[in-house]
Formats: structure tokens, C-alpha cells, sequence
């Protein structure tokens, strides 16, 4: 992949990922660690199943990485949404140090502009930065 169409097929994988989160929640589909995944028909691309599996592997990781960044909120207060895209590039940043941590955060502000509000894409914006720092990802740094 390169050029415009891996960037846009990356945002693609992204955002389908972040919607089949939300949608797992609001079905009451429980995400929790060592849960078997639900298997993804071939519209899925593979960028988005490999998000949606590292998402749901590490979801107590995750969790507590948010609770943490979260300042004077809790994570079940957040909109679905929010939730989703939070979720959704912090596990990206946990599993792809190969992504510099300044695009990850960039697609999850895109999307949650998209997919919720300006408002929320700022809040992401604050959020991701601080669990960054406390992984230890420099912004611009890849493996």
C-alpha cells in the first residue's frame, strides 16, 4: 500500500472498526479479555479486523490506560462513540509502533469528528495524548 489510497484505506479500516465496536456494545455484546472474537464477513478489511482483535484482546489494558488519561470523568459516562474511537487507537498504539503515534491520534480525532462531534475530537485529542506519554510513544517515532 502506498500513496492516497493506503492512507484512505487505513482511515476505512479504522472507522470500520470503531463502528463494529459501537455496534458490538449497543447489541450488549460483551468485550472482555481472552473473549473469543466473532468472526467478520470479507467486507471487513484487515487493517479493521486486526483493530477489532487487538481491541477486544486487550480491552481491561485498554480500560485502565483510559481511566487513567481521563480527567475528572469515567469511562462509562463517555458516549459510545467516543468510547469506540478511544478504544479503537489505543489499541492501535499498543500494536503498531510500526504507525507513528501523532497519525493514530490524528485518524481517531478525523473520525470522531465524523462519527460524533468537534467537541469530541478535541476530548480525543487530550485523551490520546496523555495515554501516549504514559506508554511511552514519541509522537513522530516508529519500531
Amino acid at each position: 500500500m502506498s500513496g492516497f489510497s493506503g492512507q484512505a484505506e487505513r482511515r476505512q479500516a479504522r472507522t470500520q472498526a470503531v463502528q463494529e465496536l459501537y455496534g458490538r456494545e449497543m447489541r450488549g455484546v460483551l468485550l472482555a479479555a481472552g473473549g473469543k472474537d466473532e468472526e467478520h464477513g470479507d467486507d471487513v478489511l484487515p487493517f479493521a479486523r486486526e483493530l477489532i482483535v487487538a481491541t477486544t484482546g486487550r480491552i481491561g489494558d485498554i480500560d485502565n490506560l483510559l481511566a487513567a488519561a481521563l480527567q475528572n470523568w469515567d469511562l462509562r459516562r463517555l458516549g459510545a462513540v467516543d468510547r469506540a474511537v478511544l478504544r479503537v487507537a489505543v489499541a492501535e498504539l499498543l500494536v503498531h509502533p510500526d504507525i507513528p503515534a501523532a497519525v493514530t491520534i490524528n485518524e481517531a480525532i478525523e473520525i470522531a469528528r465524523t462519527l460524533a462531534s468537534t467537541e469530541s475530537a478535541r476530548f480525543a485529542n487530550g485523551v490520546l495524548d496523555r495515554v501516549r506519554k504514559e506508554i511511552g510513544r514519541d509522537p513522530r517515532a516508529t519500531a
